[in-house]
């Protein structure tokens, strides 16, 4: 019985059986548009795999269960085990996407990538030196706080781009519909994922200051008592005289009545994740606090980058078991 599969060209279909295939093998693909080529190479997949439907459906059984086990073995894992969870996301948050991108040759956002991690690796040094300098506190919120609105401004482009792609206000200026949603997807991808990734760098920065100061412990009493005129977040006075160091700015009292410079308790909250006071861990009133929406680190947005996190750090991975599987059985 002879294999037959059908190649559309040109809006005509041609039916090659088993004695024409070396005819049909001497298509020139060069010569073809992109949608003839795609149109090509879409029958002979459907041709190659006709007839496989049960080890197809074997393999889709497998992709759920595998994913099912994943997302239960993750979720046990954060609640045990969250300190270990979170730096293993981070690493490869930081290394998965290095892999591919080097793999593909996009080297747009390996330079990217690379101005991102070297700068964040001269301010996580400076975090986690010991004794901290004065000036690193600021100096880790001030990085971390700029790349937080960079990517959120970036975030915002892509995702307007995207949407006024799909309401066509990109044919106004003549733009492609696939370039412009091409952009717009590329400037969302960069957003959400120099956000999430500045966002736990700096919480992971945030705890090494703060317990290296003395005033803040993750677990048990702080080993410092904290006096009136004393930046929890900093260390550093809040109110100074005139030809003493520190710091003048306005300052901030929580509801607990502790005092803070404002910006050190903004950079605590926004960039470092937290929602305590650095001292007591009383919980901080965070609508109170930020009258602007934009500041506020949402429920929502909170579960949109845990959800960036476990598609760019974990999915790979996941995929990788799915195929490791399927090979092991001798699935295709």
């Amino acid at each position: 019985m002879a294999g037959v599969f059908e190649v559309e060209v040109d809006g005509v279909e041609h039916d090659h059986g088993l004695e024409h295939r070396d005819e049909a093998h001497q298509i020139d693909l060069s010569k073809l548009s992109p949608e003839e080529k795609w149109r090509v190479e879409h029958a002979q997949m459907h041709a190659k795999h006709r007839g496989h439907e049960a080890m197809h459906a074997e393999m889709v059984l497998i992709l759920i269960v595998t994913l099912v086990v994943a997302q239960l073995v993750l979720v046990q894992w954060k609640q045990r085990h969250s300190k270990s969870y979170n730096l293993v996301t981070l690493f490869q948050m930081w290394v998965v996407p290095l892999y591919f991108t080097t793999k593909l040759h996009w080297w747009r956002f390996l330079s990217t990538w690379f101005i991102f991690s070297t700068i964040t690796a001269f301010v996580s040094f400076r975090a986690t030196r010991k004794p901290l300098a004065c000036t690193t506190p600021r100096l880790v919120y001030k990085w971390f706080f700029l790349l937080y609105k960079i990517s959120y401004a970036i975030g915002i482009a892509g995702y307007s781009v995207v949407m006024f792609t799909l309401f066509g206000i990109n044919l106004i200026f003549r733009i492609k519909p696939e370039d412009a949603m091409d952009f717009g997807v590329s400037l969302l991808f960069y957003g959400l994922y120099y956000g999430v990734l500045g966002r736990d760098f700096a919480e992971m920065c945030a705890d090494f200051m703060a317990s290296t100061i003395g005033y803040y412990s993750a677990s048990g009493m702080p080993t410092k008592h904290l006096s009136d005129n004393i930046c929890a977040v900093c260390g550093q006075p809040i109110l100074v005289d005139v030809n003493e160091e520190g710091i003048i700015e306005n300052t901030y009292r929580l509801t607990c009545n502790h005092v803070f410079h404002e910006f050190c308790i903004r950079g605590w909250c926004i960039v470092g994740k937290k929602q305590t006071c650095p001292y007591c861990k009383e919980k901080v009133d965070l609508k109170r606090m930020f009258s602007n929406p934009w500041e506020r680190p949402h429920v929502m947005y909170g579960q949109l980058l845990d959800w960036l996190r476990y598609l760019v750090a974990w999915q790979p991975v996941i995929i990788g078991v799915v195929q490791g599987i399927n090979y092991i059985l001798g699935l295709e």
